[in-house]
């Protein structure tokens, strides 16, 4: 098949969030089924960016902000539209992932323009709004996102808040959890690391990175020898963050900025805990990459994904008080045998259930089916997604690779 995959956003400090890292890993495992699939998206950066992320060819444009909202919304480049008629010309799917801004608006609105099938994916990112400027957009943005031939989510949760937003024309909500290839296991990830503890997120108030310092107090009291160290660009937090860690004991806790992919990697593998201290996460691609990289992780119970990786043993999960927390930690750094237990069953849930090759064989149905006029397969298939969203068979529902 020939594929479009469109995502707001790539840069250099990952202020997107989670849907770059999703939609380059799709796109990477899908060529490597031997899909022709472009990616296409603004670029934000130290330099020039890449024409291509591995075997993938990027179209890109520099981020302008070209309406005075804060984060991405606003973001646009007015080259990109032509891009995006072009790019559309003779493919099967545009895949766009697909959150309230002006690219993804500016993507539907081609597809649909173009008649070209669309599978949007929403990354928790449409959630019934009230202000004022949100239902503004949302008079150009749901009636198209309503024409998409699937909306693929990533829990029941999301499900029903998508389907609150769309309303009686929602489109088929299968779910699709994100996935990753965990990387090859390496003399580090054997046995317990030093006490490093690692927050590696967007510092936002959803993020709630002032938890993290607070928890890291809590820590650093009965073990001393623990660090921290928070990594990501800044999305308003930031003072408060910077003010509690001045209040703490020198050398402590530090702020290391955002942080290139490939360091992100190198940050998860170095760590001995990774904590994510985000409350109504709709799923924590974090706790994925951590668990790739064979670093146990600690979460909050409202996590998409806390009830399946508590259930596996393959995370720590906590009410989300800094004391819960920073208890979980304190086990984990404390007890080596647990420590290996929670690594070893976190590399096994990647591998049996978000694993990119399950993903992928998803979303080949679902692209089928796209292309079909039978958005997300059958109706056994929605009846599957209700009753088993979290589950292997969901996820890896048969289809032939192409």
């Amino acid at each position: 098949m020939r594929l479009l995959q469109v995502v707001t956003l790539i840069s250099d400090d990952g202020i997107y969030g989670g849907p770059p890292s999703v939609a380059v890993a799709q796109a990477q495992e899908l060529a490597a089924r031997g899909h022709d699939v472009t990616l296409l998206s603004l670029w934000r950066g130290s330099g020039r960016a890449p024409e291509r992320i591995g075997d993938v060819p990027l179209r890109s444009r520099p981020a302008r902000a070209l309406l005075p909202a804060r984060g991405c919304i606003g973001l646009l480049h007015p080259r990109l539209l032509g891009d995006l008629w072009r790019a559309t010309e003779g493919v099967d799917v545009v895949h766009v992932h697909a959150g309230r801004d002006l690219v993804s608006l500016a993507a539907l609105a081609v597809a649909v323009l173009r008649r070209v099938p669309c599978v949007a994916q929403t990354h928790g990112m449409v959630e019934p709004r009230t202000a004022l400027p949100v239902r503004l957009f949302d008079l150009l943005y749901v009636p198209l996102l309503r024409r998409v031939r699937a909306c693929c989510v990533l829990t029941g949760q999301e499900r029903r808040q998508v389907a609150r937003v769309l309303g009686g024309g929602s489109p088929p909500l299968p779910v699709l959890p994100n996935g990753i290839r965990p990387d090859a296991p390496g003399p580090e990830s054997l046995g317990p690391r030093p006490p490093h503890v690692l927050f590696l997120a967007r510092l936002h108030p959803r993020k709630r990175p002032e938890t993290f310092v607070e928890m890291a107090t809590y820590v650093h009291r009965t073990m001393p020898e623990a660090r921290f160290t928070l990594y990501g660009p800044d999305d308003g937090s930031l003072p408060a963050v910077r003010r509690l860690i001045d209040r703490a004991p020198d050398g402590v806790i530090r702020y290391g900025g955002p942080l290139h992919p490939d360091a992100a990697r190198r940050a998860y593998r170095e760590a001995a805990v990774h904590v994510l201290t985000s409350v109504n996460e709709p799923f924590g691609m974090t706790l994925i990459e951590a668990l790739a990289a064979g670093t146990p992780v600690v979460c909050t119970d409202t996590c998409g994904i806390a009830e399946e990786l508590e259930r596996r043993g393959a995370a720590l999960v906590t009410d989300g008080s800094p004391a819960a927390l920073a208890a979980a930690v304190c086990r984990l750094l404390g007890d080596d045998e647990l420590w290996t237990r929670t690594a070893r069953a976190g590399r096994r849930v990647v591998e049996e259930l978000y694993s990119i090759g399950a993903v992928a064989d998803r979303l080949e149905e679902i692209y089928r089916g796209a292309c079909a006029g039978e958005p997300a397969g059958t109706d056994a298939v929605q009846d599957r997604d209700r009753t088993t969203a979290g589950s292997r068979q969901q996820m890896a529902a048969p289809g032939p690779a192409a």
